[in-house]
């Protein structure tokens, strides 16, 4: 049992969120839910111990409620946000379990929402780094460092282009060099199942452009050609989480 006089939540109260919890556990209460949102995971992304804490009591409510599912949701992808995020959400690896077959079970009805929920699915995976990073691939901008020459280049997937540029304040992308995006076979996971389950749902655009993330681009400085997914990996997260 959760000694809730010991948890605080993003406000840096106690106390306040098993009463929440118990509200809307009985009927469906707006006001209730906005103030979870507000106290579990504040501007959509601050998360606090309250909020791992809530976990077990919001999977247990999400097979029939939206608000849980989406709430649950956005905890677990601010897991990295938060210094013990880790280690608090080990404690309840089942309801994870079930908060990623209830995602993936939304996203195979083609919501219009799908982007969203598949950022969701990529933080309940552990995913965390491109659940963060991914767009949907219509103008999305990647900065990465090249790793033989430490040039800083732009990688550009989406309706403008999908090349590797430096980017200049004057004169914007110069120097482009068109992408190498991976075949669907020869593509590893995250990057495999990631193109499976967009590619299941009809979501071209997005599938099209993991290949392309998880391909190969030319450095426009070098001219050498390095993994686009392990450089922007290495750009944006610690050496102990590096996983792409």
């Amino acid at each position: 049992m959760t000694d809730w006089t010991q948890v605080v939540d993003a406000h840096g109260a106690v106390g306040r969120v098993p009463l929440l919890l118990d509200q809307v556990e009985r009927e469906e209460v707006p006001e209730a839910w906005d103030e979870l949102w507000d106290r579990l995971c504040l501007h959509g992304e601050t998360v606090s111990a309250a909020s791992f804490a809530a976990l077990p009591r919001l999977a247990a409510l999400a097979p029939a409620c939206t608000q849980a599912l989406e709430l649950a949701s956005a905890i677990v992808r601010g897991t990295l946000r938060h210094p013990e995020g880790e280690a608090l959400l080990a404690g309840c690896p089942n309801e994870v379990d079930r908060l990623r077959e209830l995602v993936d079970q939304r996203l195979r009805t083609r919501p219009a929402d799908y982007n969203r929920l598949f950022g969701d699915l990529l933080a309940l995976a552990g995913q965390y780094h491109w659940s963060a990073s991914l767009g949907d691939f219509a103008d999305d901008f990647y900065a990465v460092s090249c790793p033989d020459c430490e040039a800083e280049v732009t990688i550009a997937v989406g309706d403008y282009g999908c090349y590797a540029a430096i980017r200049d304040w004057d004169q914007g992308d110069i120097e482009r060099r068109s992408l190498r995006p991976a075949p669907a076979e020869e593509l590893r996971d995250p990057g495999r199942w990631m193109h499976a389950t967009a590619g299941r749902d009809g979501q071209q655009r997005l599938a099209e452009g993991i290949r392309y993330v998880f391909g190969r681009a030319e450095c426009p400085a070098c001219a050498s050609v390095f993994n686009i997914a392990e450089a922007h990996t290495t750009a944006n997260l610690p050496p102990a989480l590096e996983t792409y």
